[in-house]
């Protein structure tokens, strides 16, 4: 019972639509007719402002952090089905379904139901997942992607890049980063990644918006 509330909490949390509601508050729009269209972070700061862009961003991340959080909490009580054994089954790890739980929020954050499947890109809820299951490998992160934006200007490229950095970082940066939250981590930044395909092709092109620029060129 309780791992299947583990699942359907990740995804309802995760599945919360802040991008769209925070819109809805500040200017009675939807995101999904402005600008890109994209349901996230990015797409608020270019239409609706600033200060709803950063909100947006913050309560993105808040959702990847708790439930991470949550799932810490539930898989440590007692009747939490799955004991860690010597045999090593997977489904006894902790840490299995800690990072478990972190995947299924981003991609609830990337199909919600609320908004018939239509989300984000999942890069501030990814950002809030790992920065639960380690500040050094998301501060990391961070960094690639402050570089890769400043040299490139296309905030796209930076988080495709330093989504591909964060399982490298979990292998080779982290203490002892346990096996099952590396594993996930590139199934995670393998979502961000192909969810960001239309940039892909838009950068392809040469039409990428990039910082600062009102306009698609």
């Amino acid at each position: 019972m309780l791992p299947a509330v583990l699942v359907v909490a990740s995804y309802l949390i995760g599945s919360i639509p802040f991008s769209y509601l925070v819109v809805r508050i500040f200017s009675g729009t939807d995101i999904r007719a402005q600008g890109s269209g994209n349901v996230g972070a990015t797409n608020v700061a270019r239409t609706a402002g600033k200060l709803p862009g950063i909100l947006a961003l913050f309560l993105d991340a808040v959702k990847g952090y708790a439930a991470v959080a949550f799932a810490q909490w539930l898989v440590t009580r007692p009747q939490w089905p799955f004991v860690p054994s010597a045999d090593g089954s997977p489904l006894s790890s902790h840490e299995l379904w800690i990072a478990l739980a972190g995947l299924i929020a981003v991609l609830g954050h990337m199909f919600p139901l609320w908004l018939r499947f239509h989300g984000g890109k999942g890069v501030a809820t990814a950002t809030g997942v790992f920065l639960a299951l380690d500040p050094i490998v998301i501060a990391a992160g961070l960094l690639v992607f402050l570089i890769v934006a400043m040299v490139s200007r296309y905030v796209s490229l930076a988080s495709i890049v330093s989504a591909a950095s964060i399982p490298i970082f979990f292998r080779f940066l982290a203490v002892n980063a346990p096996f099952w939250r590396i594993v996930i981590s590139v199934f995670i930044s393998l979502a961000v990644i192909m969810k960001h395909h239309s940039n892909i092709a838009r950068m392809a092109r040469g039409r990428e918006r990039k910082m600062g620029e009102r306009k698609e060129p």
